[in-house]
């Protein structure tokens, strides 16, 4: 008898997709076309391929990213797909102002100011130096990459530079950072503060939108709850399917909490190693020391993933690792207990500066772990989702007991303003979900 999963192609479907958007994009007449994609769908594959045809048909581009980072690593895949083509690398006056391999690149030209780039094809840069430039004539088409991280103020600072734009994001990622409160604008039209893409469509209802239905990232473990944790309205499924990757170790569990939660995370490609209910500092030295135990246990043990990308077992090295926390002082914390214990090269971060980034497995420590409350900061949906969603293998949580008894006994005290939309799922539901799996994959130990 023929299964669901066995009539499902990702690969097909996929480009399905992919035709779909670059048509509307391409043959559209519409101002705008937006495109949801969940975690590792292939943003920036989609971006770099819609830039290229767009400079094919002979449409001069301009490309909108959100940092330095993002903008570099597109002028480093077009240049990949095809080194013959002009492309423009619009930058500030800082003395770092870009990723020095751009000057590897004969293709590539790079200056700060707009002028010196008129003409090219493609010309990239960030939505705070676009804001800046002034020209007399719009560019036909625009790309904005990770448009749900824009702020619509943003937007609104470039729009006058181009007629009609293609819009790329992952609605599950974090809101826009502002640095200023924002509760005057709440509930209005025009706030400043929400998404480029909230903004866009609570203007612009009628404008097309896409969806990209898999993650090429997640494994068939991640994608089923990450998707429904998350994406309840725009599921997706994973590129894999059980058993194309697995992860294993030389070196066999010696019993301890962090190994037995490693060899479960390594089965399932989920563990929850929980510690005892406690009240504890943001950073919790208990809390803090597992984590590094977790990761150091990973690298000594000799781990090894295969997967649909190479049948031969690659090393779990420092640089397929990666910690994820809530806060920046946690994340310090955590450095410096891996110091101690000889690992200097996992990265170690927030959730605002992983996201877009993927490792083979990765250690959170979960927001809520030894909290007396869950504010809102804490109980955001886009923080769990980026903790939740960066690892092609496993993921591993470090929380203390007691989170679900938390988020019960929690009562909600944010106003409620009118004309402001509803998030859904929110937090609370959010993290009871991905809370009722890891208790599925509970590993107790007491430090």
């Amino acid at each position: 008898m023929t299964t669901v999963s066995e009539l499902f192609d990702p690969g097909a479907v996929a480009a399905a997709a992919t035709d779909a958007i670059l048509g509307s994009t391409l043959h559209g007449d519409a101002r705008g076309v937006v495109v949801d994609s969940p975690p590792g769908a292939g943003k920036s594959t989609l971006v770099v391929r819609a830039a290229l045809e767009l400079a094919d048909a002979g449409r001069p581009l301009m490309v909108v990213a959100q940092t330095n980072a993002q903008v570099d690593d597109l002028v480093l895949r077009l240049a990949e797909k095809n080194p013959e083509l002009p492309v423009g690398r619009l930058h500030s006056s800082d003395a770092d102002a870009y990723d020095k391999a751009l000057d590897e690149l004969p293709n590539v030209r790079k200056s700060a100011k707009a002028a010196e780039l008129a003409g090219l094809p493609i010309t990239i840069s960030t939505a705070a130096k676009w804001a800046h430039v002034k020209v007399d004539e719009p560019w036909e088409h625009a790309i904005v990459d990770e448009a749900y991280q824009m702020r619509s103020d943003s937007l609104l600072a470039v729009a006058g530079l181009f007629r009609r734009a293609l819009f790329v994001g992952d609605p599950g990622q974090l809101d826009p950072f502002a640095i200023v409160g924002s509760e005057q604008w709440a509930g209005l039209s025009y706030d400043p503060s929400a998404s480029a893409v909230t903004t866009l469509l609570a203007h612009n209802p009628e404008l097309p939108q896409h969806r990209l239905p898999v993650s090429w990232r997640l494994p068939a473990s991640a994608a089923p709850l990450v998707s429904a944790a998350f994406y309840p309205y725009t599921p997706f499924r994973s590129g894999t399917d059980h058993g194309d990757r697995a992860l294993s170790f030389a070196i066999p569990s010696d019993g301890s909490g962090p190994d037995r939660v490693i060899d479960e995370a390594a089965e399932s490609g989920w563990g929850l190693l929980e510690l005892p209910a406690r009240h504890t500092p943001r950073t919790d030295p208990e809390a803090v020391r597992a984590v590094a135990t977790v990761v150091r246990r990973l690298l000594d043990r000799g781990g090894a993933a295969t997967s649909e990308r190479s049948p031969d077992p690659s090393p779990l090295t420092a640089d397929r690792v990666a910690v994820g926390t809530a806060h920046r002082d946690q994340a310090a914390a955590i450095r410096a207990a891996l110091a101690d214990l000889g690992v200097t090269d996992v990265t170690v971060d927030t959730a605002n500066r992983l996201q877009g980034r993927e490792y083979d497995v990765t250690v959170v420590l979960h927001p809520l772990s030894g909290r007396p409350d869950a504010t809102a900061f804490h109980l955001e949906t886009g923080r769990l989702c980026v903790l939740a969603s960066r690892h092609r293998h496993a993921c591993i949580v470090v929380c203390r007991a007691g989170v679900g008894d938390l988020l019960d006994d929690y009562p909600s005290t944010e106003p409620v303003q009118l004309g402001t939309v509803v998030k859904f799922p929110d937090g609370w539901e959010a993290n009871h979900a991905v809370l009722a799996h890891l208790a599925e994959h509970r590993v107790v130990w007491q430090p």
